[in-house]
């Protein structure tokens, strides 16, 4: 039997980020461990209303999306969200959550955790809901399996992962090793960790946790055995939630309805939310919309949709997507990941990064029309791909058959498994 251990799970990002990591902070917690986790102060009440210990890190997320340069990220930009101040701050702030730590775990927005992990010389795992680890497979952010893969396509896929590893290395080098010398650590060599001889007994090599469904992405063959497609890592308080009267009422009132949601994108909300309740005019349906951090939806209605949609800040898609018929997301990993386990076929509207990846696979997979990108959404083509999945019987059925598959998956507890009998070796 394995010894109780002191975790620390550094998470920052989104709401949608940060709910897997919660899931794992409860698995390993039910384990017998105590975790703290550690994450922007604007999630304290949440994270200590699961009965988790937590830490603040500086930052606010919902902020820095809603910023100039926040809305140039979802418009597809490359831009470096988080400045030098910020990050430092951030550095120092996880070192001292972990301080009395005896397990390290960070997610995929904290990659500058590997500097932390160095300076705590603990086991350390870096924790994933979207796979970045160099394959031959497919390109950097993109899942979707290429029937006419060869060499040559294969070593411009693998190129694309250390091209991005590359640039991101050198966005915040200085200060990363301005940092490194203030905590006594070594300088890195200038193309990154990666090209580094003295790699540290706890990073050589680093174990990588995908949190993400093997039903979902198959996990490439030219991985090492350090890293892990676990399954995903579910937050599911369906029991616990009290829907309002006015969204039972709504849910009784007629047909079954679809969800509508965008997490956490905060783009131009009036905009959007025309064309989103104009396709929903025109298609006929009844919906559910999830307004979110945008306020989606959260404009004057017409007549003639007030008894047609329903809008809602949030509700936890553990609850509501076994009562709503299909849903339109995002592609954010979390949400992607919640929809198939319920079974429902997508409409994708991605925004950037992996967005794009998850509507492209679940195109694959037959499960969703061809992904709708953000600037090319139109009233007439978020109608259109609605009718599809709420009429398409064979994209229902394969939707239905994913979600078993992912029902009979169980992504904390074998993460958990993983975490302890790796342990057991150190």
């Amino acid at each position: 039997m394995i010894r109780s251990h002191r975790i620390t799970i550094l998470a920052i990002g989104s709401t949608g980020d940060l709910y897997p990591f919660c899931a794992l902070a409860l698995g390993l917690q039910q384990a017998g461990h105590h975790v703290r986790v550690a994450t922007n102060s604007n999630f304290e009440t949440f994270v200590r209303g699961l009965g988790l210990d937590f830490a603040a890190i500086a930052g606010d997320f919902q902020a820095l999306l809603k910023s100039e340069l926040g809305q140039k990220l979802l418009q597809g930009e490359r831009v470096k969200l988080i400045e030098d101040d910020l990050l430092r701050q951030q550095m120092y702030d996880a070192l001292n959550a972990a301080q009395d730590a005896e397990v390290f775990i960070f997610n995929q927005l904290t990659l500058w955790g590997y500097h932390v992990a160095e300076k705590l010389n603990i086991p350390c795992f870096l924790a994933s809901s979207v796979p970045f680890s160099a394959t031959q497979n497919f390109p950097f952010l993109s899942f979707s399996e290429d029937p006419n893969l060869n060499l040559f396509k294969g070593w411009l896929n693998y190129g694309s992962y250390l091209l991005i590893e590359l640039i991101s290395t050198w966005q915040s080098r200085a200060l990363i090793d301005h940092v490194r010398q203030e905590w006594g650590l070594p300088s890195l060599p200038t193309l990154g960790a990666r090209f580094r001889w003295d790699q540290p007994r706890y990073l050589a090599p680093l174990p990588i946790l995908y949190g993400v469904s093997p039903s979902i992405f198959r996990q490439p063959k030219d991985w090492n055995d350090s890293i892990d497609v676990t399954g995903a890592w579910f937050l599911d308080r369906a029991e616990e939630y009290e829907p309002p009267i006015a969204l039972t009422q709504f849910l009784e009132a007629g047909e079954t309805p679809i969800c509508v949601g965008f997490g956490s994108m905060t783009d131009s909300t009036e905009t959007t939310s025309n064309i989103v309740l104009e396709a929903i005019a025109l298609s006929k349906q009844r919906a559910i919309i999830l307004s979110g951090w945008s306020g989606l939806g959260k404009i004057e209605l017409v007549n003639s949709l007030k008894q047609q949609v329903f809008v809602i800040d949030s509700v936890p898609h553990s609850w509501l997507f076994s009562k709503v018929k299909a849903v339109v997301h995002h592609g954010g990993s979390g949400t992607t990941a919640a929809v198939c386990r319920a079974g429902l076929p997508s409409v994708v509207v991605p925004y950037f990064a992996d967005q794009n990846g998850w509507g492209d696979r679940l195109h694959q997979l037959g499960v969703s029309p061809k992904p709708i990108p953000r600037k090319q959404l139109t009233v007439e083509s978020l109608a259109n791909a609605i009718a599809i999945v709420t009429s398409n019987q064979t994209m229902q059925q394969k939707s239905a058959q994913l979600g078993l598959s992912i029902r009979n998956e169980n992504g904390v507890d074998r993460a958990v498994a993983i975490i302890e009998q790796s342990l057991q070796s150190y």
